[in-house]
């Protein structure tokens, strides 16, 4: 059984609101990008993925960012510097299609897609043996982390992960996204994403690959979507061989692997993220004794924006570096 532990976040009063939490970053916020270097490796299927490198010694941190995000997002960019001001290293996974440019195939990513994350984990490990790993996911990039620690158990060497505002249970997070103010965030990532498959059609055009740019066209028009579960249907489900949309949620939902994690984890959730439902926050009991549970009653979604009197805190860029210099201490 996992344990619940107490947590430190609070909102200022007048930033409580889950959806100034949720925005606030968005909006507000312009981040430099650190000093990095970008790695490109060619996949086993002969496709490529971008890996964002930043810092030039210590412990190595995965990071993996969410939907429709990229290593450039907010999110991922403060927590590269919050690791490199502690001599850190970090290298951020841009999923497939995320970076600089689309990828070659069909294939892209979703919340359940674990391949690509093993084999970059076991590159880091080919390149580094010595070197003290641990993995940092925010949304469906938490899902998929989870959802990895969970199938490869004790086949691990990380020091530490964790998962932040995670659709632990993907169905009702999809329902969660057709309610409220909610369908703003949704209609917006479905924009984005029908673009990037619009523009991805393009660009495998433009490269010649006719049979790839063939398999998206395939899906049909997508402009009439209106709602995840109609996306995931209608795209993740058939270019991955999920029967539908409700298949793919019951394979890839993290919340049943929880209880299969060996790696020490720090799952970061608050009650009211507007992108899903409080009830997919698990109990104690179907999580593994290596999963802590953080739970806050304000934060939104990948928000957790603090105060002090040196004005606003970006919280997760500080509760994470602390989380994994403590795991790093019992190495």
């Amino acid at each position: 059984m996992g344990i619940r532990i107490p947590s430190d976040f609070r909102p200022p009063r007048w930033l409580s609101n889950p959806h100034l939490q949720t925005l606030w970053p968005t909006l507000t916020r312009r981040i430099a990008l650190p000093p990095r270097r970008c790695e490109r490796l060619t996949t086993p299927d002969g496709d490529f993925l971008e890996l964002d490198w930043c810092g030039h010694r210590g412990p190595l941190v995965l990071i993996l960012h969410g939907l429709a995000g990229s290593s450039r997002s907010h999110y991922v960019l403060g927590l590269q510097w919050a690791l490199l001001r502690q001599g850190w290293r970090s290298v951020a996974l841009n999923f497939r299609g995320c970076g600089r440019q689309p990828n070659r195939t069909a294939r892209c990513y979703h919340s359940g897609e674990t391949e690509d994350l093993d084999w970059v984990y076991h590159h880091l490990c080919r390149l580094e043996p010595r070197t003290p790993i641990a993995a940092v996911g925010y949304s469906l990039g938490g899902n998929v982390l989870l959802k990895w620690l969970g199938e490869r158990g004790d086949d691990l060497e990380l020091f530490a992960a964790c998962a932040v505002s995670v659709p632990l249970l993907l169905s009702r997070c999809a329902d969660a996204m057709d309610r409220g103010f909610a369908r703003l965030y949704r209609n917006r990532l479905l924009s984005e994403l029908k673009a990037y498959m619009n523009a991805k059609i393009r660009h495998l055009e433009e490269l010649g690959l006719a049979d790839e740019a063939e398999k998206l066209k395939a899906l049909g028009d997508l402009s009439r979507i209106r709602s995840f579960r109609e996306y995931d249907d209608r795209v993740i489900a058939k270019l991955y061989a999920f029967r539908d949309a409700e298949d793919y949620y019951r394979r890839c939902s993290s919340r049943q692997f929880l209880g299969h994690i060996r790696t020490p984890t720090l799952l970061i959730q608050s009650r009211d993220d507007p992108f899903m439902y409080p009830d997919v926050i698990p109990s104690p009991e179907e999580t593994a004794p290596a999963v802590r549970l953080e739970i806050t009653s304000r934060g939104g979604h990948v928000g957790f924006i603090g105060a002090s009197d040196r004005g606003i805190v970006y919280w997760l860029e500080h509760r994470i570096p602390r989380f994994l210099r403590r795991q790093a201490t019992l190495i």
